[in-house]
């Protein structure tokens, strides 16, 4: 990557509507987005049968696995996703909360991976994804350097190249909570690139990690914050992504060569 990667995080805020995903890649796509992601897991692999059970009131039903399986894509909308994307010329992947699940995305042929913060920990999924070897993005929330330091050496054991992807996994982030300086930390310890993947309700922190030499910065999309989701709440609407995307290009035309 030799300019800031800008991606936009769909993952569930498409309420499993496959229509609703499709703007989603639209606007991000007009909004100057390099990259749109989305989340997929197994809920029969990734929640106990009484998480299941229990009671969740949603759109789709009064129990947590009714929910869930309202927010899950299957073969028939990922489809749908691919040729959109390709329509487009927008370039989509999607993170793996299982291996059932990673294994599902290899038919696409995705030009990246990427490990959510959950899952920092599964080192069977570790390793199946930098098997891989694909450039992977790998978030950090709730992490201490044990477990960053696992995970980046297994990517290093498989000869994969990762973005590790400074993160705080509270939805919202109170700005005073970023620790932005965790980026430099990051790099300076495990000599790697290091993006930002933000929680934030604002703009400004993303552009403050790209001047700390953030390479990658992911965000949260949304069409209408007030929309149904656990993640809406934590996502830029078009019209604050549309001015995040045009400061972060600014930065290297301002910066110059020195």
């Amino acid at each position: 990557m030799n300019k800031i990667a800008i991606i936009s995080e769909i993952g569930i805020n498409h309420n499993g509507d496959v229509s609703i995903a499709k703007d989603m890649i639209k606007e991000s796509k007009l909004c100057g987005a390099d990259l749109v992601k989305f989340q997929k897991r197994d809920i029969n692999l990734v929640y106990s049968k009484e998480m299941l059970a229990s009671k969740r009131e949603s759109p789709w039903g009064t129990t947590f696995r009714q929910q869930k399986e309202g927010l899950e894509f299957g073969e028939k909308e990922y489809e749908e996703i691919d040729n959109y994307c390709k329509k487009l010329n927008i370039i989509w992947f999607a993170s793996a909360w299982d291996i059932e699940s990673q294994h599902f995305f290899r038919k696409y042929d995705l030009t990246y991976n990427k490990i959510a913060s959950a899952t920092l920990t599964h080192v069977q999924l570790l390793n199946e994804v930098a098997a891989e070897r694909k450039l992977t993005f790998i978030s950090t929330g709730m992490a201490d350097y044990t477990d960053i330091s696992r995970a980046v050496e297994i990517f290093y054991e498989h000869d994969c190249p990762f973005v590790l992807m400074h993160c705080v996994s509270t939805y919202p982030t109170p700005e005073e909570d970023l620790n932005l300086r965790m980026i430099g930390s990051l790099r300076e310890r495990y000599g790697c690139p290091v993006g930002y993947s933000g929680h934030e309700v604002s703009v400004s922190p993303s552009v403050i990690a790209a001047m700390q030499g953030a390479l990658a910065i992911e965000r949260h999309f949304t069409l209408n914050r007030a929309m149904y989701g656990s993640d809406q709440p934590a996502s830029l609407e078009t019209e604050a992504f549309r001015r995040l995307v045009k400061i972060l290009h600014k930065i290297p035309v301002v910066l110059g060569d020195g």
